[in-house]
């Protein structure tokens, strides 16, 4: 799927329509000090390798894909549209 680099749109934090820049969200780095990491390496400790098995078929071909837009006016940002695609191109322009 195509998507333009700059739309325009509503900004919550200026109460107006202006332009956003997009983005593709990508996730962070994980932290190995955080509440949840530290219970995932205690859950997995004692055990072989991983503590579930491993999914052989996945009954997904595609993933769920998350646009960050930000204002250019006051830099809010926002996540958009979570739908799946095997491809996202974000282009200048769509005709």
């Amino acid at each position: 799927m195509r998507f333009p680099k700059q739309i325009r749109t509503y900004c919550p934090r200026c109460n107006e329509h202006t332009e956003h820049s997009v983005a593709l969200y990508k996730g962070g780095k994980r932290r190995n000090l955080s509440e949840g990491q530290r219970r995932y390496i205690r859950k997995n400790k004692g055990y072989g390798s991983k503590r579930k098995p491993e999914q052989k078929r996945f009954a997904k071909t595609t993933k769920k894909v998350t646009l960050v837009i930000t204002c250019k006016k006051c830099g809010y940002k926002r996540q958009i549209l979570s739908i799946r695609l095997k491809k996202l191109e974000l282009s200048q322009t769509l005709r």
